[in-house]
Order: C-alpha cells, then structure tokens, then sequence
C-alpha cells in the first residue's frame, strides 16, 4: 500500500510538469494504471500477486505442524514441490490420502492450499467438494457428473493453477469420480482448455484398516515406526481402495489407467503424537502448553491394542473440543 501511495505522489508531480491539454492524458492514464494496481492488491487474482509457491513454509509445516507421518510428510512434499517447479507438467498432480480418521489429511490439504495461495483454504481457487453434502443422492449421479464437470471446466478456464479437494471418497457413490477422468488425464487440452497445472486431492478413510495392520505388524515385531515407507503400503492401499464396493473408488478408471499421482498413507496416531496435537493446540487458543493438562486428556481416550495402549482411535480431530474440558 506504501509503494501505491508513492505511486500516486510521482504521478501528481509528473502531471504538474506538463502543459494543461497533456494534462488531463497523463492524469487519465496515471488513475487507470493506478485503478489497475488497486484492483490487483486488494482483489485475488490468478497470478503472482495471490498464487504461487512457497516450498521452504510447506516443508518447515510439515516438520513442525504434522505429527507421526513421517511417510506422508515426505511424499507430499516431494510431490508438491516437484510439480510446482514444473513450468510444462504432462498432467495434473493428483494425490489421494488414506487413514483412519484424525491422522491429519484435511490439515495436509490445508497446509498444501496455505503454500501455494495467498488466502490459503479461503482462496477462490480453492474448491471443497463433500460427499454426503455435495453428492447425497445416488438418483442424481448423472446431473453430478454433469455439474462436477462443468464446475471444474469453468474454474481452470478462470485459473488453471485451481486445486480440488474431495472429501469423505469413501462414502462417495461409486462411479461418479470417473466423470472428471479426462481432466486428470495426460491431454494437452480438452476443448481449448488445459488442466495440466491443476491439483487434485482425494481424502479417504478407505484402506485405513490396511494401513493400521502394517503399522501394528511393526510394533509387534519390535521395528521402529520410523522404519515404515512408502512402499510398506502403497500397492496393498491402492488395491484395497479399487477393490472396496463402499469406495468412491471402487474399480475406478483412475486406478486402473494410473492417473493418481500417490495414494499417501496416514499412519495411525501414538500416544505420543496426541501429546503433541494438545500441546499445539493450547498454542492455537492462546493458552500456555501445559504437558499435564494435555496428559490427562489423553489418558482418557480410546487407544489400542487394549493392553498396551499404543494407536489412538480417534487420532487429534477431537482435540480440540476435549481440551476445553480440562484447561
């Protein structure tokens, strides 16, 4: 805003300097250079003003912000980084994150849209689509793919740098997701409009179980949850999500042509990470990290094997509500 202000001050200098028929043109176009600058500081635009990348805040969010996912924080950022720096990609990222519920995929998406737009999640290139609010009725599968397709044509056309998060895939009507199959798919353009720069980013507790059973198979043999990688799970993952009849990915041509970029595993929360969301959290609220407090709020939650008491059953979603409860 201070360099606009400056601006306004040079134009009224140079506009006193010319003769009064010049006058009235160089004023003319100095407000509408002005008007345009404006416009493009306060209103969001796709450019680089409101859009672009910040790899060093999304690796350093992942680092500090992200607890327990040591697989999912590596891929994500090597994924997002390399097509960002990718000024000719041959198709459009898409990623699908799976895990049980509370192990951080809607906080990932979130940290993804905060280092690329300038507002973040509220940006107007970034688009929320939610099951059960967006697509309830099976009756009404053909005028959603209809709708999904027209609204994801429409919003690349207005910025081809556009991400789309899909929420709840494991209770989205099988089918539906394959109608923006061609926007996912290596096309230079469909109809005059290329997709290559967009993001795709499907969220699901499909495959959770499969994911848990690799993460207790480690404990139970005594390896280091660290061990874990990518390739521990993602073949078994992707299979059990094509082949899951509740999945909004059951048998899939996104699967089955290799169009998803990455099926990201989220690994069920320790005690120990749900220390970590607490004491974060009372960050978030203004609070001081009190390591009792939040002690005592995970003593109290549901964790497996019985026993033992190492996964957490429902992860950090539920935090932030509980915390009140013991502050």
């Amino acid at each position: 805003m201070k360099a606009l202000l400056r601006y306004v001050v040079l134009t009224s200098a140079l506009v006193g300097a010319f003769e009064p028929v010049s006058t009235a043109v160089v004023a003319g176009m100095g407000a509408a250079a002005l008007g345009r600058k404006l416009y493009y500081y306060l209103y969001e635009n796709c450019d680089g003003t409101w859009v672009g990348f910040n790899s060093t805040g999304l690796e350093e969010d992942l680092r500090t912000k992200l607890f327990g996912q040591h697989v999912a924080a590596r891929v994500i950022l090597k994924a997002v980084t390399g097509f960002m720096n990718n000024e000719n990609p041959r198709k459009p990222l898409v990623l699908s994150l799976h895990g049980w519920t509370g192990t951080g995929k809607n906080y990932v998406s979130e940290l993804i849209a905060e280092s690329i737009y300038r507002k973040g999640m509220t940006s107007g290139f970034v688009h929320l689509f939610t099951a059960t609010a967006h697509f309830p009725h099976e009756k009404h599968l053909e005028e959603y793919k209809s709708q999904l397709q027209q609204w994801i044509k429409g919003n690349v056309t207005n910025c081809p740098r556009s991400m789309f998060i899909f929420d709840e895939m494991d209770k989205m009507h099988p089918g539906l997701i394959d109608g923006i199959k061609p926007y996912l798919d290596f096309y230079d353009n469909l109809d005059g409009v290329s997709y290559r720069q967009a993001i795709f980013i499907f969220l699901s507790n499909a495959g959770g179980e499969n994911i848990v059973q690799v993460a207790l198979d480690f404990w139970t043999a005594g390896r280091e949850r660290e061990e874990i990688e990518l390739k521990h799970l993602e073949t078994a993952l992707s299979l059990s999500v094509f082949n899951n009849k509740n999945s909004g990915f059951w048998h899939t041509s996104l699967i089955d042509k290799n169009l998803v970029d990455f099926f990201v595993p989220f690994l069920p929360l320790e005690y120990k990470h749900v220390v970590q969301c607490g004491l974060a959290e009372m960050a978030t609220k203004g609070l001081t990290p009190d390591e009792e407090v939040v002690d005592r709020m995970a003593r109290d939650l549901s964790f497996f094997p019985k026993e033992e008491r190492v996964f957490s059953r429902q992860g950090c979603k539920i935090i932030s509500s509980r915390l009140d409860f013991y502050v």
